[in-house]
């Protein structure tokens, strides 16, 4: 029997459980940082605390195809705590766990949890604020008790004292447990997971275990991942990227889950554990360069030629490396004198010595960004995934890694464009229905199991790549009848590390016109550099020096899209920049920080309208939310700028000034 058709046999996370702790049971399942201590825990322990965690969720009352919560940050007991939910015959369904306490309402009242797991006090409390909204909830599951002595019981439960209960009662209650095991199979729902609900609310994406399984088989064959592996869980449980790598991914291969202390230490935490596999969005990746130009811009003189002359040979000789391509003997021991000398000591400061495999996704990451890391020899690659597809749709081979597109359909992907150009696939992740929502799914996925992306692109010829050019529902044609794509052009204005978001309109419209956040890390460090004193993100953001960079920024991807036939229309005419970051808690961005286009559209109406009749400021005052929950207002006058566009009636002629 071959190794694929062995495999075959394990149709469940729990099978899957079983199957590691028979093969890798002394080899470490997951890893936490606490108190500044690395702890390890291998399958076994894992497989023996969910066991006891799954027997005390049957005693506590637990049915099958219940929905349980699971709130917090990225823990093993967390983990567990899916797993031992799903060989209780439950659906975890984890939350983003900076949700306000109304965000996280709307989850547990859609899917009618009776338990939650909920990581501290926060959590707790956030729940508890709306516990008059969830008449179904009937307990919650704490990991850390800190701050709970004095809360009463009554709906409260330790998980160690959960499984103390399981483990008690377990001549009672394994026989039922056992029962549902055996009852499990391929259809049986793995998980339930929330959309970000960029333009209305979150819908419930059910996927199965033939989801997960097989996307996670699929995809780690497709890169070879295997048990000696390891990966550093940080992103939110919520995300189904993290499903997929910290569950799906890490079942199948056996590999390690290191979870961060914090926050905070993540960066520390990743330096100390050098995962051979890593995934993090653009934003991740731009921050971190950022990073590094700003310290070698405070660096001396001699380290910052040492740092360019061996740079500007890893761009040219890096890629090439990493794809087998033939280097020349010279550059190729510059490459290793650089090595030594900057290549080695900056990717360890980065905790990326060891990472054999990186993936970045959720949005295009700019060209200068991506080869910066893959000349550093990392090899970075870029997917195309949704929630509804468990992750993969497209993913990028050895030797095919380019900036410009998201790849080849990924392994058992099929994907079609249809004739207004909008992106379709079809696949063994294609999740089963949105929850509660017949008239959703029927939308999203057809008959032929065909699902809708809700993006537009095209399928390169000779590559076979694909490229998606923009949410479909955003593309749309400028009054003179130009493509408009926003989201290509806002991805362009990210790829400078000054400019942390931005959100472009035009649809319709005469010209195009963009709200811009600055990067306060990035537009702080020049501000300190060049005597610039600011007292607040607010007072920086309005400075005339500020407009002026920005303003190179915008006139630099004018440049750009002009030399575009398709998007040339796009160039940006005017433009202001925002007096307050983009906020999740102020509902302008989701969870996974994409933007609500229509909800900035509407909230900062006033702004919008100004940007087109030729103001030159504009006072607004704004709502907002504190970390605590309170609701405060800003109020500030904005400057609108004119930019720099070029004529793409007479290319030749000189750059214009936007009236």
């Amino acid at each position: 029997m071959s190794s694929q058709q062995r495999e075959s046999e394990y149709e469940t996370v729990p099978q899957l459980l079983a199957r590691n702790v028979h093969r890798f049971g002394d080899k470490p399942a997951y890893r936490i940082k606490e108190l500044g201590i690395w702890q390890s825990w291998t399958w076994a322990e894992s497989a023996a605390e969910i066991d006891s965690m799954a027997l005390g969720l049957v005693e506590l009352g637990l049915n099958v195809g219940d929905h349980v919560a699971i709130i917090g940050r990225n823990h093993p007991v967390l983990y567990c705590a899916m797993v031992a939910v799903q060989c209780a015959g439950g659906v975890p369904v984890p939350l983003y766990k900076d949700s306000v306490a109304e965000e996280m309402a709307f989850v547990l009242e859609h899917c009618n949890a009776r338990f939650a797991f909920a990581e501290d006090q926060e959590q707790v409390d956030k729940v508890m604020e709306v516990a008059d909204q969830l008449p179904a909830l009937e307990c919650m599951v704490f990991v850390d008790p800190r701050g709970l002595r004095k809360y009463g019981r009554d709906k409260l439960r330790d998980y160690r004292d959960l499984q103390t209960a399981g483990r008690d009662n377990r001549d009672t209650v394994a026989a039922e447990l056992e029962n549902r095991l055996q009852a499990q199979n391929a259809d049986t729902t793995c998980v339930m997971l929330y959309t970000s609900g960029t333009t209305g609310r979150p819908k419930g994406v059910v996927l199965s275990n033939r989801n997960v399984i097989e996307a996670s088989r699929l995809s780690a064959e497709f890169d070879g991942l295997q048990q000696s592996d390891s990966v550093l869980a940080y992103l939110p449980m919520a995300w189904v990227g993290d499903f997929v790598f910290s569950i799906g991914q890490a079942y199948y291969t056996g590999f390690c889950v290191n979870c961060p202390e914090s926050a905070d230490t993540m960066q520390a935490d990743l330096r100390e554990i050098g995962p051979s596999y890593f995934f993090a969005p653009p934003r991740y990746f731009e921050g971190l360069l950022t990073t590094v130009q700003i310290r070698m811009e405070d660096a001396s003189r001699f380290k910052r030629w040492l740092f360019n002359h061996f740079m500007d040979n890893a761009r040219k000789v890096g890629p090439a490396l990493l794809d087998g391509e033939s280097v020349g003997l010279f550059d190729r021991l510059t490459y290793a004198l650089g090595n030594v000398l900057v290549i080695g000591p900056l990717k360890n400061t980065l905790g990326m010595s060891r990472v054999r495999l990186g993936y970045t996704a959720g949005e295009a990451i700019g060209p200068e960004i991506f080869d910066f890391y893959r000349a550093l020899g990392i090899n970075l690659k870029q997917l195309y995934g949704q929630t509804e597809a468990t992750v993969f749709v497209t993913m990028q081979p050895d030797g095919e890694v380019r900036a410009d597109t998201v790849g080849v359909p990924a392994p058992g992907v099929e994907i079609r464009i249809d004739e207004n150009d909008h992106v379709y696939y079809r696949s063994p992740g294609s999740f089963v229905e949105y929850y509660k929502n017949p008239e959703s799914t029927a939308d999203t996925k057809d008959s032929d199991g065909w699902v809708a992306t809700g993006d537009a692109g095209f399928i390169e010829e000779e590559s076979g790549h694909l490229r998606i050019i923009d949410r479909a529902k955003d593309v749309g044609k400028t009054a003179s009848g130009d493509l408009f794509a926003p989201k290509y052009v806002e991805n362009k204005l990210k790829f400078y590390p000054d400019i942390l978001e931005a959100v472009v309109f035009g649809s319709d419209r005469e010209h195009c016109t963009a709200f811009i956040n600055i990067d306060l890390a990035a537009v702080g460090n020049w501000a300190e550099r060049n005597n610039v004193a600011y007292a607040s993100y607010q007072e920086l953001a309005g400075h005339p020096k500020v407009a002026e960079i920005i303003a190179g920024h915008v006139a630099a991807v004018n440049g750009s899209l002009a030399d575009d036939d398709r998007l040339s229309g796009c160039q940006i005419h005017r433009f202001l920049i925002l007096h307050k970051e983009l906020d999740p808690d102020d509902g302008e961005i989701t969870r996974t920080r994409k933007v609500r286009r229509r909800v900035v559209e509407e909230r900062y109406d006033v702004l919008l309208t100004a940007l087109y009749d030729d103001s030159e400021t504009v006072h607004v005052e704004t709502e907002v939310t504190y970390e605590d929950g309170r609701k405060g207002s800003i109020s500030a006058d904005i400057t609108l700028h004119n930019a720099e566009t070029i004529s793409v009636e007479s290319p030749a002629e000189d750059v214009e000034t936007a009236a």
